[in-house]
């Protein structure tokens, strides 16, 4: 699985976040369906306690969802995340990692993001995903994966 990963620009709750400019570093995109939800919060708590680890390993670590910059800044000062949230509403970067999918929420078949996570190498290719996520123990298999790099 060492395919290129297109190249992105996108806002986030630090500035523009620019792919390009992380080069040199892996790069950590977690995808989460919702901002201010239980199993979102607890996902982006797990990466912001985990997140010196990653520094550590010279790391990039960037949240996507499809909420807005504005819920993402009052997501992000709440939860005291160190990294960008990125405000996905366009679902741009949502088709390019194809993480949209139909689900079941209280019944009723709703579209939404499905949870997941990329690594992306420091030459700019894909080097792991995680679909399906299960939150619990996530981020810190992901740091794990990322020591091995």
């Amino acid at each position: 699985m060492t395919q290129r990963v297109k190249t992105f620009e996108a806002e986030s709750t630090h500035g523009r976040f620019r792919l390009a400019d992380q080069l040199g570093h892996p790069v950590v995109l977690y995808f989460y369906p919702k901002d201010n939800t239980p199993g979102c919060t607890t996902e982006g708590a797990q990466f912001r306690d985990l997140y010196p680890k990653f520094l550590k390993l010279g790391a990039v670590v960037a949240g996507v969802s499809r909420d807005s910059l504005k819920s993402h800044g009052a997501f992000s000062e709440k939860m005291d995340f160190p990294f960008p949230l990125i405000s996905d509403d366009d679902e741009a970067l949502c088709k390019q990692f194809d993480v949209i999918r139909m689900k079941n929420m209280y019944g009723k078949q709703v579209r939404g993001i499905e949870r997941s996570t990329f690594v992306i190498g420091r030459d700019g290719t894909l080097v792991r995903e995680w679909r399906k996520v299960k939150v619990p123990g996530h981020a810190h298999e992901v740091l794990e994966f990322v020591k091995t790099l």
